[in-house]
C-alpha cells in the first residue's frame, strides 16, 4: 500500500471536514471474522466490533492499525490485504471520525488476549452477532 494512497485517504478526509481518525483491521480466517464485544458499561456496550483505535499524532494509518491490533486482541499482523473502505461517525469532541478499513491476516489467529474488550469470537460471516450496520456492510458477504 502506497504512502501517496495512504496520504490522500487522509486528505480526503480533511477535505470533508472529518477530525478524527481511527485504523480498523478487518482479520479473516476462511470465511470467519474476529469481533470483540464492547464492556457493558462503555459506549454502545454489547456491540460487537472488529479491532480498531484511534490514530495518533506523528503515526501513519498502518502504524496506528498494526498497534491498536496488537494492544486490542494480542496478534500480530502478518500482511495487509487490502484497503476495504471507510466509515464516518460522530465523536465524543463533537466532530466526525473517519475509520479506515484494512483486510489483514494474522500471524497466529489464537490465543487473542482482550485488554479493552470483554469477549471476542470468530464469526461466521453469514452469522454475525450484534454489529454496527457500518460493520455489517463492511464485513457481511
Amino acid at each position: 500500500m502506497s504512502p501517496d494512497f495512504l496520504s490522500g485517504l487522509v486528505g480526503d478526509a480533511r477535505a470533508d471536514g472529518i477530525t478524527g481518525f481511527v485504523a480498523a483491521a478487518v482479520v479473516t480466517d476462511a470465511d470467519r471474522v474476529l469481533l470483540q464485544r464492547r464492556k457493558p458499561d462503555d459506549f454502545m456496550g454489547g456491540m460487537w466490533e472488529i479491532p480498531s483505535g484511534k490514530v495518533e499524532d506523528g503515526e501513519t494509518i498502518l502504524e496506528a492499525l498494526h498497534r491498536e491490533t496488537a494492544e486490542e486482541t494480542g496478534l500480530t499482523i502478518e500482511m495487509v490485504n487490502g484497503y476495504v473502505g471507510y466509515f464516518d461517525y460522530p465523536n465524543s469532541r463533537g466532530g466526525t471520525t473517519r475509520e479506515f478499513n484494512f483486510a489483514v491476516t494474522v500471524a497466529k489467529t489464537e490465543p487473542a488476549v482482550l485488554t479493552e474488550h470483554d469477549a471476542h469470537q470468530w464469526a461466521l460471516l453469514g452469522d454475525l452477532p450484534e454489529v454496527s450496520d457500518a460493520v455489517r456492510k463492511l464485513i457481511a458477504p
